[in-house]
C-alpha cells in the first residue's frame, strides 16, 4: 500500500511509527552546521561544527516508493502564508524521531490539491475518528 509508511528508530528501544497520507506529523531532523571562526592570527581560520535538531511540522501530502526506498513529502505553511514542502527518506540516519500530532481522514493517495489552497483551507483536513460502535437495543 503506497499511502502509508512505517518508520523505525535506530536506537535500542526500536520504536516504530506508522503514518498515513493526511496525517499531521512532526519530524525531528538532525542538522550539522559549520561555522568559520577566526583564530589567534589573521591567517588562521578554524571551522567549528555544531549539531542541533530541527523540528519540521506539517501535513503528509504524499508517500511513494517501496520497502526501504520510501520517501514522504511533508507540507507546512511558513511565514507570510508561503507553502514549504520537504521530502524525507524513511530510512535516514538524520531523522531522530517522528511524532503523529493528528490523524487525517482523506480519500486520496496524494494531496497535491492542497498546493492551490491558501490560508486556513490549506491546512484543513478532516480528523479521523474511532470506528463508531453499534448501539445495543
Amino acid at each position: 500500500m503506497a499511502n502509508r509508511a512505517t518508520w523505525t528508530s535506530d536506537s535500542e528501544d526500536k520504536k516504530s511509527v506508522t503514518f498515513h497520507v493526511g496525517d499531521t506529523i512532526r519530524v525531528h531532523y538532525k542538522l550539522i552546521e559549520k561555522e568559520k571562526v577566526a583564530g589567534k592570527t589573521k591567517r588562521e581560520v578554524k571551522e567549528e561544527t555544531h549539531e542541533r535538531t530541527q523540528v519540521y511540522e506539517g501535513i503528509v501530502i504524499g508517500i511513494k516508493g517501496v520497502a526501504e526506498n520510501i520517501m514522504f513529502t511533508v507540507r507546512k505553511i511558513g511565514v507570510g502564508a508561503v507553502g514549504i514542502e520537504r521530502i524525507f527518506p524513511i530510512v535516514s540516519p538524520w531523522i531522530r524521531k517522528i511524532e503523529i500530532k493528528k490523524h487525517g481522514d482523506v480519500r486520496r493517495a496524494k494531496l497535491y490539491y492542497l498546493r492551490d489552497r491558501t490560508g486556513k483551507a490549506a491546512t484543513k483536513i478532516n480528523e479521523a475518528t474511532a470506528a463508531a460502535t453499534p448501539k445495543e437495543a
